[in-house]
């Protein structure tokens, strides 16, 4: 745990929000390098599938690092990442992965699968769950609310 989790949470917020106002689901993502935002994402809807934060986030990051190797960074992600994100993370080498809210349909840092931390794995990433989990939570659940509302009108 580093006293800064909070404030990069609130930066991968920002980020949920930028969503959010585009009409995608809010989740948003910050990978950080040293004391600096490497860079950012958030979900986005289009024919690509992979248009995920974290994944978004790594693509920009390695660009800007000339390099896919992304040892010493930490992804900030509002929502536990997914297998696919998860994965990346790990094959990016990501050191530190800190979630906000727990993903109970695909979590793969720990809920569902831990892809994450798994040892069999060329890579194991430093995982910290549960980071302004309650913010996280809201913005999702208000989004998902917000679509179900409209769809039985």
């Amino acid at each position: 745990m580093t006293p800064q989790d909070d404030y990069y949470m609130q930066c991968a917020l920002t980020e949920a929000e930028n969503a959010l106002s585009r009409g995608d689901v809010p989740v948003g993502a910050v990978l950080v390098k040293g004391d600096a935002v490497l860079a950012s994402g958030s979900d986005m809807k289009s024919l690509d599938p992979t248009e995920h934060a974290e994944m978004n986030a790594i693509r920009r990051g390695a660009q800007k690092l000339g390099h896919w190797n992304l040892a010493g960074c930490t992804l900030y992600v509002t929502l536990e990442p997914c297998p696919m994100c998860a994965g990346a993370c790990v094959n990016a080498r990501v050191s530190r992965v800190v979630y906000g809210a727990k993903n109970y349909r695909s979590g793969a840092g720990g809920t569902l699968y831990n892809i994450l931390s798994d040892s069999r794995l060329n890579h194991v990433c430093e995982v910290r769950a549960g980071v302004m989990e309650n913010e996280c939570l809201e913005i999702l659940q208000g989004y998902f609310l917000r679509r179900r509302g409209k769809r039985s009108s």
